[in-house]
């Protein structure tokens, strides 16, 4: 018996990183999953790794309301009907000061990681009030949404992220007595393309060192971010909304800093890019 036996989950941007380590524990648990991606070949890559008939794919541009409204029609027209819709897809811009950087690139931020965001909410709650389903959303937290989290040379998306708590915390209000949870997750620091250096700004290369530093020390598997995401998908969250839960609380960075000396000495740092 898995936690998720029986449901249908939309993951967008799961073809890669934390939306797949997501996608890959809502299948183990027994949910039917949605892989999306702006990409038809990632699409199909990562759909070919899963077991016959446990997924769908879908591309979908998320910065499209129209095409997030034919995410949800596609997903209910293979499996029947959709459970849980996670807000995951999210890009950063370069690292580099706001004068140094493409305007539109930092615009193209704000569309994919909030706009895509509001169009999911919008068009799973749709979904869920015309079905009268007590579905689940949930909503990706980041740098930038805890108090203090503070985001230079990334503006857009830590501008993004604190947006989103405060988007997920107003809607989820807004829909308290419906049924529909509506949920925050903060996946913590991972080893992902977003934070890769392989192709660093003049601005990374002169904070290079500082950077991998704290990706040692505090950066974690996917695994630790997906396994808080089945555990709000499952019937854990039934009847409750407006929850927030992270991947890095106080007392696991604690931890992670605490450690790090001993990882470091035992050449232990899990430094693969996800």
């Amino acid at each position: 018996m898995g936690k998720l036996d029986n449901k249908v989950s939309v993951i967008t941007g799961s073809t890669r990183g934390i939306g797949k380590a997501i996608a890959q524990a809502f299948v183990s648990e027994g949910s039917k999953v949605v892989i999306t991606s702006s990409s038809q070949a990632n699409v199909d890559a990562t759909v070919s790794e899963f077991p016959p008939g446990s997924v769908y794919g879908h591309v979908c541009d998320v910065a499209s309301f129209r095409e997030m409204e034919r995410l949800v029609d596609a997903s209910v027209g293979k499996f029947g009907r959709i459970d849980c819709f996670i807000n995951n897809a999210g890009i950063s811009e370069p690292f580099c000061n706001i004068t140094g950087g493409d305007p539109d690139i930092w615009g193209r931020v704000i569309d994919t990681n909030l706009k895509g965001t509001y169009y999911g909410c919008r068009a799973a709650i749709g979904y869920f009030q015309r079905e009268d389903i007590p579905g689940k959303i949930i909503t990706m937290a980041g740098s930038g949404t805890d108090k203090g989290s503070n985001t230079p040379y990334i503006s857009a998306y830590g501008s993004t992220k604190a947006a989103i708590a405060r988007f997920t915390s107003a809607i989820a209000e807004e829909y308290r007595h419906t049924g529909i949870s509506i949920m925050l997750l903060h996946p913590g620091l991972v080893r992902t393309g977003m934070v890769s250096a392989e192709q660093p700004t003049p601005e990374l290369l002169r904070q290079l060192s500082v950077f991998n530093t704290i990706l040692d020390i505090f950066a974690q598997p996917p695994s630790v971010a997906a396994d808080l995401a089945v555990k709000m998908a499952s019937g854990w969250s039934d009847g409750k909304t407006a929850l927030y839960l992270s991947a890095l609380t106080g007392w696991r960075k604690k931890r992670l800093l605490l450690t790090y000396p001993f990882r470091k000495l035992f050449n232990s740092i899990d430094r693969r890019t996800y």
